[in-house]
């Protein structure tokens, strides 16, 4: 098993694009309305130039991907921080610790080598039946919950990264970028 990372780039889309809509079937199927799981190609070009994207190949074949909104892009999430989005395993992969080894990769050779992110956010729905539980085992903490009209309550997690950094940016005014209510610090 030869298996790489590497950044996603336009013409890369419809490999993108099937991996997207075959990982999110189950999302489709329980009636959440995740933007990834039901993109358009159009939309999955404005997502790929827009965001930092990645995926992860395993002998020339997309397994997974995840990506990054930036603070200072067109849909920044909910604080000032990067905010992970469309996060997707091909589901003939299941069950061997690829959506792990993803998010582990992305949070040390990413958010903190490069980026030096003292921390970073993600959202899922409110009635998804495991999400919010798998990303808490990962060391990601609930900070509050939106309403952004998709028939769904929006539930906001945050990581954090590097501790000291993460503290000094905290007490910097104006983080919010997103008021998301509830239980937000």
């Amino acid at each position: 098993m030869s298996q790489i990372f590497r950044e996603v780039h336009a013409e890369d889309v419809d490999e993108f694009l099937q991996l997207t809509w075959d990982a999110y079937a189950s999302i489709r199927e329980l009636d959440i309305h995740f933007s990834a799981a039901t993109a358009t190609r159009d939309e999955a070009i404005k997502h790929i130039s827009e965001n930092k994207v990645y995926v992860l190949e395993d002998n020339g074949t997309f397994i997974s991907t995840v990506s990054i909104r930036l603070p200072w892009g067109p849909n920044p999430g909910p604080l000032a921080l990067p905010h992970i989005g469309w996060f997707a395993t091909n589901p003939g992969y299941k069950r061997q610790g690829i959506g792990k080894k993803v998010l582990s990769w992305l949070e040390e050779e990413i958010l903190t080598k490069q980026l030096r992110a003292p921390a970073v956010t993600l959202g899922t729905a409110d009635n998804h039946p495991w999400l919010k539980e798998m990303y808490e085992k990962n060391g990601f903490e609930e900070i509050g919950q939106k309403d952004l009209g998709k028939g769904h309550l929006t539930i906001y997690l945050r990581k954090i990264l590097q501790l000291e950094q993460y503290q000094a940016w905290a007490e910097k005014p104006n983080q919010t970028i997103l008021p998301i209510g509830g239980k937000q610090q």
